[in-house]
């Protein structure tokens, strides 16, 4: 198995790559949709629900899929021989940033359905500060992967 592994580190860090590029735009970008949301529509008219529509269709089409592909080929390389030393600091941080950025997503999936129900709570700054996390992940991810502390 480990054969198979070493063999397919490319595709597996090209797939990872891709496929985090795609949930961190949606981790952007719903957000932004849940300020606009919040502040500029009522709930039950036209714009309450083509914002809905759009929300849903991003986590449940981009987003979703997105983070379950990252972490299957991400679980992949960490089990690829020689790529992670978990006696480094580097690893941890990367590991702790990326059970922060999944729980996000899942926090960003209770609000869309807060959204649905017609029962969100949150104002447009509200999401807007939450918004500042993702990006302080991130920074933490990429320099853990680059920088390797």
């Amino acid at each position: 198995m480990s054969d198979l592994l070493a063999i397919l580190y490319p595709w597996n860090k090209a797939i990872h790559i891709m496929a985090v590029i795609t949930w961190m735009a949606g981790i952007f970008y719903l957000p932004r949709l849940f300020v606009y949301h919040a502040e500029q529509a009522v709930v039950g008219d036209a714009k309450d629900e083509v914002f809905r529509i759009m929300e849903y269709k991003l986590l449940r089409y981009i987003m979703n899929p997105s983070m379950i592909v990252v972490w299957v080929f991400g679980l992949a390389l960490v089990f690829t021989p020689g790529i992670v030393d978990w006696s480094m600091v580097w690893p941890w941080a990367k590991t702790v940033s990326i059970l922060g950025m999944t729980w996000f997503h899942m926090w960003l999936a209770g609000r869309r359905k807060d959204f649905a129900k017609g029962q969100n709570q949150l104002d447009g700054r509200r999401y807007r500060m939450m918004n500042e996390l993702p990006t302080i992940l991130m920074i933490v991810i990429v320099l853990s992967v680059v920088i390797k502390f």
